[in-house]
Parts: C-alpha cells; sequence; structure tokens
C-alpha cells in the first residue's frame, strides 16, 4: 500500500467516515508518529498512528466483504458509541461486526425514532451521506396545527433556515385529522433537526417523527424497535451502486433443505394438527 490521507485509512478499517475522522484530527484526537496529525497528512503501513491515546496497526489493504445491517432506533436511544449523560446508545443494541467496527450512515436524534443503517465500510457510509450524492431520506411525520395548501406550497418551494434554504422534494398526504394528522416527507439533506425546523417555519409542530427509508431501503414493518436485520448481498450491491461504489460483497448462503433418510421431505406437524390427531385418537378410544 503506498501512502493514503489518514482518514482514508481509518474510515476503511472501520473506525468511522472520512468525515467523523477528519472531526477528530481537528480536535487533536490523532497522532502519527509522535505528532499531531493534520488534515492532509498521509500514512502507510508501519506507521506509528494513535486515536486517543490507543495504538492502530497500519497494515496493508485487504479486500474485504462490505457488511450492512438496519435497525429500527426506538425514542429515548442515542447515536453516539458513549453518552457522558448514560443514556443509552443505539450501538448496545447492535450485533456484533467480528473484528470490524459498524459505523453509523447518519443519526437520528435522541426524540426521532425508524430507520438507521450501519456498515462496516466507511466509504460507503461517507458516500451515502454526503450532501453532493443527493440520497433521499423518507420520514412519516405526525403534525399538530393547521396545514394548509400555501403551507405545503412554501415546503416544497423552500423556506429560509438559521443556517441556510431548505426544503422538501415530496410530501404526501399519510391521513388522519386534528393532531392525529400524518404526512410523508422526503428530503436529501441531513442537517440536524431539519425535518422539525422546516415544519416550524411554517408554523406546525411535530409530535412523532419516523425514519422510514433511506435511499433505496425500507424499514419494514416486521422491523420492531430495538430490533436489527442484516441486509442481502443484492439490497448491499444496490446501495453501493446508487453513490457509484463498487463493493466487495458475501456470496448468499444456500437454502439448506432438511429431508429424512431416503430423501423425503421433513414435514413439520402444527401444535394445532397435532392436537386434533390426538382429539380424535381419544374418540376412537372410547368408542
Amino acid at each position: 500500500m503506498s501512502e493514503e490521507r489518514v482518514q482514508k485509512v481509518l474510515s476503511r478499517m472501520g473506525f468511522g467516515s472520512r468525515r467523523e475522522i477528519e472531526r477528530w484530527i481537528e480536535q487533536g484526537r490523532i497522532k502519527i508518529n509522535g505528532k499531531a496529525c493534520a488534515l492532509g497528512d498521509r500514512v502507510k503501513p508501519g506507521d506509528r498512528v494513535h486515536v486517543d491515546g490507543k495504538r492502530i496497526i497500519v497494515r496493508e489493504e485487504k479486500s474485504t466483504a462490505t457488511r450492512v445491517i438496519m435497525y429500527h432506533k426506538p425514542v429515548g436511544q442515542v447515536c453516539t458509541r458513549s453518552d457522558p449523560e448514560g443514556r443509552p446508545t443505539v450501538f448496545d443494541h447492535l450485533p456484533k461486526a467480528g473484528r470490524a467496527r459498524w459505523i453509523s450512515i447518519g443519526r437520528l436524534d435522541i426524540n426521532t425514532s425508524g430507520l438507521l443503517l450501519f456498515t462496516t465500510n466507511g466509504e460507503l457510509a461517507n458516500r451515502l451521506m454526503h450532501p453532493s450524492n443527493q440520497v433521499e431520506r423518507e420520514y412519516a411525520v405526525r403534525v399538530s396545527g393547521e396545514v394548509t395548501r400555501e403551507n405545503i406550497r412554501q415546503l416544497l418551494a423552500g423556506v429560509e433556515l438559521e443556517d441556510g434554504p431548505a426544503h422538501f422534494d415530496d410530501i404526501q398526504d399519510g391521513g388522519g385529522e386534528g393532531y392525529n394528522h400524518w404526512y410523508y416527507v422526503v428530503i436529501r439533506e441531513g442537517r440536524k433537526r431539519e425535518v422539525r425546523r422546516l415544519w416550524e417555519a411554517v408554523g406546525a409542530r411535530v409530535s412523532r417523527l419516523i425514519r422510514v427509508r433511506y435511499g433505496n431501503i425500507i424499514m419494514p414493518k416486521s422491523l420492531r424497535k430495538g430490533r436489527s436485520r442484516v441486509l442481502d448481498p443484492l439490497e448491499i450491491k444496490q446501495l453501493g451502486d446508487s453513490v457509484g461504489l463498487e463493493l466487495e460483497l458475501e456470496a448468499p448462503r444456500p437454502v439448506k433443505k432438511r429431508t429424512r433418510p431416503g430423501g423425503r421431505k421433513v414435514v413439520r406437524k402444527t401444535a394445532k394438527k397435532t392436537a386434533v390427531k390426538k382429539k380424535r385418537g381419544m374418540l376412537k378410544r372410547t368408542r
């Protein structure tokens, strides 16, 4: 491996997205060969890299299969690896990633629930979050307050927020009345509390917010809060294709069919069928 920028190397090793590691560099948390790292610094195998005082071994690049999981985040969990206030974090509830580390693809605030994606590939995470790739995020929003057609027009055309103009790419009425009116909105940015602030800009208040889609990945209704699901190779490939990234994927596992000796398929008896047969047997014996 020739010299590469430190954020690219650490991202590939699963320590975080490039953008996150760049923040660590600015905060002085990374050292290379005993000296504070600066943006643009490069590393090669054999260099001594320390992150928060912990030694990182820089090795030759090896191709590894990209893994991605989806997680249904409940309200009350934070998206940091550890929280100084002791609040539960999403990372406490994820399956083990083996020798790799899960990198969060975007975040949700503590009061927002719904779909979060995690990957072991830092480059994939970086591309899916980068504003230039315009990856869609879709939310189900419960809004209280009167929402007029003019409000909808404003939200689609764009409103001025304190950190610049913003808008929704699409708004669909999800039904309901009064304080239980739902909308589905699509946005292509990940600014802090952007969905809530957009609605507040037209005088409405978000009482519940659920992310239901990120790019081409839709959260299934069967995925319960606090649970995760591994994405299959095709879903991961489609994620990579959406941001122009070719990924190495795990080969799909063959489905094993259980058979009895002689090649006959195993037929499982349900509890209901078993109960019916037992009842029939008891009736025969009493006749």
